[in-house]
Order: C-alpha cells, then structure tokens, then sequence
C-alpha cells in the first residue's frame, strides 16, 4: 500500500469549506465523512481531512490557531502543467477564497501559484519540470560539494 498523507485543517463552516474544496478540484469521500468531518481526495496519495473546531480539538490539546492571523503550516502540491497550477489558484479565488496570497514564483522549470481557503489556510500548487531542475541546480551542487 502506498504511504498517504492526511492533511488536518480545522475549519469554521464544515459546509462552506467541503464546497471550496469541491470547486478547486477535491473530490469528497464520504466513507470518511460526516457532521464533523469531510475527507477531500486531491489524489491517491494526498487527502485534506477537513474538521470542525470541536472535532479537530480532540487531536491536540494546543489552541488551534487563527489561519488568517498566524502561519501554521504551508501545503505544497504538486500538479501536471503550469496550466494546472493556473487554473486551480484561479478557481480557489472564483469560489471565495484568495488567490496569490503569496508572490508567485516562475524558475522556467518551476512554476507556482498559491491560494487561501476559507478560514486563511495557505496553499501552494507547483509545477515542476524534474529533468530541466536537474539542470539548472547541478552547477550549485557542484560547488557546495568543493567548499
């Protein structure tokens, strides 16, 4: 079985979150949903386990933090094409969240975008040609490896 990654985001309207998720590109998986908790499938390996504040304070004893004020996190997914990386910043912002909260950042090779949620979590979305970073990193490599 190939190793997941669940990514737990408190959330202040279960509802309204499940449906932002939804319009970026998330599919539900509603075996492991109900009126506290909605699991967002981004693909096979990377799910977002959205949860009420209750339901999330059951997992820490910590105060949960407010996104929108502090940073607790940021999320990196990777996507097929930079014009995957525009569409999906493009939707989060279309369904009420921000999209760019972040500079975006274009290394030829490298492409990426951000998008705030709802309740201020921040996510990256990136494209990234493995074999042209290769490339373009060896010669920093390089003289790391003589210093």
């Amino acid at each position: 079985m190939p190793k997941l990654i669940f990514v737990n985001l408190p959330v202040s309207d279960l509802a309204r979150a499940t449906a932002f998720y939804e319009a970026v590109g998330a599919r539900k998986d509603e075996r492991f949903c109900d009126a506290t908790a909605s699991c967002m499938v981004f693909s096979e390996a990377i799910h977002a386990m959205l949860l009420t504040h209750d339901k999330f304070q059951q997992f820490t004893p910590k105060e949960i933090a407010d996104a929108k004020r502090t940073s607790e996190v940021l999320v990196c997914v990777s996507v097929d094409g930079r014009e995957d990386v525009d569409a999906i910043a493009e939707k989060a912002g279309a369904a009420g969240g921000r999209a760019d909260p972040c500079p975006k950042q274009d290394h030829g090779f490298m492409y990426g975008r951000s998008f705030e949620d709802l309740d201020g979590h921040i996510w990256e979305v990136m494209w990234m040609d493995a074999a042209a970073a290769g490339q373009a990193t060896a010669p920093a490599r390089r003289d790391t490896a003589d210093a």
